[in-house]
Formats: structure tokens, C-alpha cells, sequence
């Protein structure tokens, strides 16, 4: 699979061709991605990607930090799992937005002269999203391209989307962020030196340094599998502020407990597999009874991870 970073980077005859942002790459997603590669590789011709970064609500509406479901590179690597040939990651900006959607038509099928466009229910592009489905079809017809929509994916009779994944995560709902998207929802990170308060407690923590852009669960507690130099490990992981400790932290902080492990974690990536929610954060009246509930939360992700 290729991964390239600008659209006029692209230079082929024919091709199979889906747009969108894609962040998640959930069902939904999934299944148009699934349907476009059948087509073009029976076709003999290749699977392309175009998506784009920084995501276009992130231009337009200021969205805030902790919002991406997956970085670039991880999105590029998830779509070629799917058996995507090329994955086009065009940088997003005002300057693009204007862009009519004529023009912008123009310019993709001289890049890649797409013979088959696969869309979503709700696909849109161009300045004023313009380019619908509806107009793509009438495009089609004139430029000799086949338009092809896929009907959205229901789970619990919820049309999945990543809008829903993010609204689950800010519940801390994780295993509904499971069933949008097949997989458990992951978070990479790379150890940095902490307080050393688990450490004192008989609980030795890993504290994560994680991608400021990057959505994750909400305040609480968690069952996770742990990925360390390619081994898993079963784990508890907090997420939040250590009001047992009177921290002065604002923003939520992600800290692991990594069961049975021995060993430094310091500079080491942590890759976090978030399985079940187990309580929420809260205040103990002192450290020693935060240990005893720290116990308690190790017996049940014991339990809940037996055999994940």
C-alpha cells in the first residue's frame, strides 16, 4: 500500500476511487472500503483513497484537540489492512474549502482518471458541499464515471458513524466504540517520568505521553490489553486528574498498571486496547483506601480480560 501526502502526487489511467475522511475507518466505513476494493481489483485496476488531514471541521469550526479517532498514519495503515492499493492524505485548508466542486471534480479525475466513485448516504464535497451524490450523478452520466452508494451500517439499530464513536467515547462507553468499529478502541503512547505515587502505593504506573489531537475515554477507570514490544498484557488504566492526591492537573492524564509486568517502561510506546469501563474516578479519603479499590479494579479486569 502507498501513502501519499498530496494529491498531485497521484498519477494514474484508471482507478477505483472513494473521498471522504474516514476517521475511524468504523463499519461504515469499512464496508463501502470493502465493496470499492472487490470491484477494482476484479477489475485489475487499483483501490484509491483520497481523504484528507487536518479534517475539514477541524478548518472550518475550530474544532478543539481531542478529537481525531486515528492519527494519519494509522488511518493509511487500517485502510490497507482493508486491501487499499493507494492511500492520498491531501492536506485540508480555507484555500481548499473555496474550491468549487467542479473544479475540484477536475482536478481528481486528472490525477486519477477514476472509472468507478464509491460514496456514503451523506457524501459531500466542494465549496458549500455542493458535490452530492445527486450531482454526481448527473457528473457521471457527462463524464462517463459509474456512481456508487453504499447504504449506511446499523449497529443496535444506530447508523454507525464517526460523529457516534467520538459521542461514545466522551461517555466512556467503550464497548459501544467496540461495535462501531469491530475493534477495540486503541490509544498509543509513549512512557514519560511520572510522580511515582503508584509506584509507592505497590502499583507501579506507566504514565502516557499521548497525541494532544487525539480523542480518548472519558475521566475513569479502565480494563485494557497492553501492547509492549509486540507482547499484550492484561491492564488497568486511569484516566483523569488524582483528586485523591489534591492535583493541581487540569487536563486528564492517562496512567497504566500493567498486571504482572516487571520491567522499565520508560520510553517505551504503550499501545492501549480499552475493553470495559470499570467505575469512574473519584476521590478516597486517603491513599491507603485508593489501594484497596485499586485491588478491587485489578480482580475485575482480571476477570473481564480472561480470554481477550
Amino acid at each position: 500500500m502507498q501513502h501519499l501526502r498530496q494529491m498531485d502526487q497521484l498519477s494514474l489511467d484508471s482507478c477505483s476511487l472513494t473521498i471522504g475522511s474516514f476517521d475511524g475507518i468504523h463499519k461504515g466505513h469499512q464496508a463501502l472500503v470493502q465493496k470499492l476494493v472487490a470491484q477494482a481489483h476484479a477489475d485489475n485496476t487499483a483501490a484509491v483513497v483520497l481523504t484528507f488531514y487536518p479534517h475539514p471541521s477541524v478548518v472550518l469550526r475550530g474544532r478543539k484537540p481531542a478529537f481525531y479517532i486515528n492519527t494519519p498514519e494509522e488511518k493509511a495503515h487500517l485502510l490497507g489492512e482493508l486491501g487499499v492499493d493507494i492511500v492520498v492524505t491531501q492536506p485540508f485548508d480555507r484555500k481548499l474549502s473555496q474550491v468549487t466542486a467542479e473544479e475540484f471534480l477536475n482536478q481528481v479525475q486528472t490525477q486519477c482518471g477514476f472509472k468507478d466513485l464509491w460514496v456514503g448516504e451523506d457524501f459531500a464535497f466542494g465549496h458549500n458541499r455542493r458535490g452530492d451524490r445527486f450531482y454526481l450523478e448527473l457528473e457521471g452520466e457527462q463524464r462517463g464515471f459509474n456512481l456508487h452508494k453504499v447504504e449506511p451500517v446499523l449497529v443496535s439499530g444506530e447508523i454507525v458513524s464517526s460523529t457516534r464513536v467520538r459521542e461514545a467515547l466522551r461517555s466512556g462507553d467503550v464497548a459501544r466504540v467496540e461495535g462501531y468499529l469491530g475493534r477495540p478502541f486503541e490509544v498509543p503512547g509513549v512512557v514519560v517520568k511520572g510522580a511515582g505515587r503508584g509506584r509507592n502505593l505497590g502499583f507501579p504506573t506507566a504514565n502516557l505521553e499521548i497525541w494532544e489531537e487525539r480523542a480518548f475515554p472519558r475521566s475513569g477507570v479502565y480494563a485494557c490489553i497492553a501492547v509492549v514490544d509486540g507482547d499484550s498484557w492484561k491492564a488497568v488504566t486511569n484516566i483523569g486528574v488524582r483528586p485523591t492526591f489534591n492535583s493541581e492537573e487540569v487536563s486528564p492524564t492517562v496512567e497504566t498498571h500493567l498486571l504482572e509486568y516487571s520491567g522499565d517502561l520508560y520510553d517505551k510506546e504503550i499501545r492501549l486496547s480499552f475493553i470495559a469501563r470499570l467505575r469512574d474516578e473519584r476521590k478516597f479519603a486517603n491513599p491507603k483506601a485508593l489501594m484497596q479499590r485499586i485491588q478491587v479494579d485489578i480482580q475485575r479486569a482480571e476477570e473481564i480480560l480472561e480470554g481477550r
